[in-house]
């Protein structure tokens, strides 16, 4: 039953929302959220075959291609963060960028400068209700997003999960704060905040960073990698299930049953306070899937939490975030 209301409700917000996206998909910042896709022109792809990159530990790889400043991606969060707690045990996701925008050299779609997306972001914030504030692309846009996952390919280097934290950080503050995280003094700035080592980061940013996002596009390309979320689940006889856009997340549940259907779901503590001892920030549509509480409930369980000084609120134009504070038990 549950899994019918969510798709239900999937399904709905799919039928009402009217936008303007579908004049041109071949621009990459029109990111559709009827389909759940930020998607890049290509001239061609290739039949996913993602078993020469595995080499995993658990049942199930997970090759998941993203971009910092991909919005349908911020609004895969809630399910992804989901997915690794409840399937953790049986997969390993590996996180590769994928060069959303490489410049504004191009026309398309209604989108020819930075400012035509300040908009079509605050819809897509709607829709996905995960904050995102698109004055960004009005008062400080980003160039590129090359920069940024440069930056999350250097992280990579020193640790893969403060890497994680660090692309967090990054999404953090673009979508809420409105930061170019294009300039190495943001990048700086979330890297100090997760613990990773700023001057190596900075040496590895200038380095070998460069080659392994270079990398990263090569076997996008090979995977015929169109678009973000991309998700190629994995197993170890090299059965692939892709999951492109965002989705319900039963759809990526069944994609890890599907391929490794002795994978239990792990029960975990849906506490407050459990909860933020485990993702530090979380947004109230974050906070409602993990906890199960519903979504009305759980933002007014947040801020009665932000008022007692339990947690911090971050506000932005369209919806804020909650983070925990350093001095609370």
């Amino acid at each position: 039953m549950a899994q019918n209301s969510e798709e239900a409700l999937h399904n709905s917000r799919e039928t009402t929302f009217n936008t303007v996206v579908k004049a041109n998909s071949s621009n990459p910042l029109l990111c559709d959220p009827q389909t759940g896709i930020c998607e890049i022109p290509v001239k061609e792809t290739v039949a996913v075959n993602a078993t020469e990159q595995l080499a995993a530990d658990k049942p199930v790889k997970v090759i998941y291609y993203t971009d910092p400043i991909c919005s349908s991606c911020w609004g895969i969060e809630p399910q992804l963060r989901k997915l690794k707690l409840e399937y953790g045990d049986s997969i390993d996701i590996e996180y590769r960028m994928g060069g959303l925008l490489p410049d504004w050299s191009y026309n398309s779609g209604g989108i020819s400068k930075p400012a035509d997306v300040a908009h079509h972001w605050d819809e897509v914030s709607a829709y996905y209700d995960m904050p995102i504030d698109g004055d960004v692309w009005l008062e400080d846009p980003l160039q590129s997003s090359y920069p940024p996952s440069i930056a999350f390919k250097a992280a990579q280097l020193q640790d893969a999960d403060k890497a994680v934290l660090f692309l967090r950080e990054l999404r953090e503050m673009l979508f809420l704060q409105k930061k170019n995280i294009t300039r190495w003094e943001s990048m700086a700035i979330a890297a100090e905040a997760v613990g990773l080592n700023i001057m190596q980061l900075k040496n590895d940013y200038e380095g070998r960073a460069v080659e392994l996002f270079q990398d990263d596009l090569a076997l996008a390309k090979k995977m015929g990698v169109r678009g973000f979320p991309s998700m190629f689940f994995t197993d170890a006889e090299g059965r692939t299930e892709f999951v492109y856009g965002t989705k319900p997340y039963t759809v990526y549940e069944h994609a890890v049953l599907k391929l490794y259907p002795e994978a239990k779901r792990k029960t975990y503590s849906k506490s407050s306070s459990d909860l933020f001892l485990k993702y530090h920030s979380l947004t109230a549509k974050e906070f409602a899937e993990l906890s199960g509480v519903n979504r009305a409930e759980s933002e007014a369980l947040l801020n009665e939490l932000a008022a007692k000084e339990v947690l911090q609120k971050i506000n932005s134009k369209n919806g804020a975030v909650w983070k925990l504070r350093k001095n609370s038990n």
